[in-house]
């Protein structure tokens, strides 16, 4: 009898314990991140931007889809790839990071990220899901009003 009790209380123990180390998490998927960018084109296109490249990558950085509006520079793409990544990854926007090296925390850009304005997470449910990041509209504070109008798009 003890030993059943035992195998019993240690099953119990395993499931528990093997939930304590496994997290469910969200996903952006292709489709969110087409909303997420649709989103960002139109809020752009109402504010006359007179271009971007919007970008939207997933929790982990990676790139799930990019779009160039026509008129938009060809460096936006990357720029913008990267501000997303850089939200992404550090979970905050690209501006807060910025504002820290304006403000002068200056070893900041030793650590291989793009600190422009511009790139701003995605969060669903209090989850960083993905980012999106823009560059090539009329200024910095444009890219960052078209990329918080595309995170701000309901999955």
């Amino acid at each position: 009898m003890k030993k059943y009790l035992f195998i019993i209380l240690s099953i119990v123990a395993m499931q528990i314990s093997a939930k304590a180390q496994v997290m469910a998490t969200h996903s952006l998927t292709l489709d969110g991140a087409k909303k997420v960018i649709a989103e960002a084109v139109r809020f752009a296109h109402d504010k006359n931007a007179p271009g971007a490249a919007i970008a939207v990558v997933d929790a982990g950085g990676n790139i799930i889809c990019v779009e160039r509006l026509d008129g938009t520079f060809a460096a936006a793409s990357e720029v913008s790839i990267r501000k997303a990544n850089t939200a992404a990854l550090f979970k905050a926007p690209s501006s807060k990071l910025e504002n820290s090296i304006n403000g002068g925390r200056g070893a900041l850009i030793t650590v291989g990220h793009t600190f422009l304005q511009g790139g701003v997470p995605i969060i669903y449910n209090g989850e960083v899901i993905g980012a999106i990041g823009v560059s090539g509209s009329a200024s910095a504070q444009q890219d960052e009003d078209i990329a918080v109008a595309g995170s701000k798009v309901k999955m």
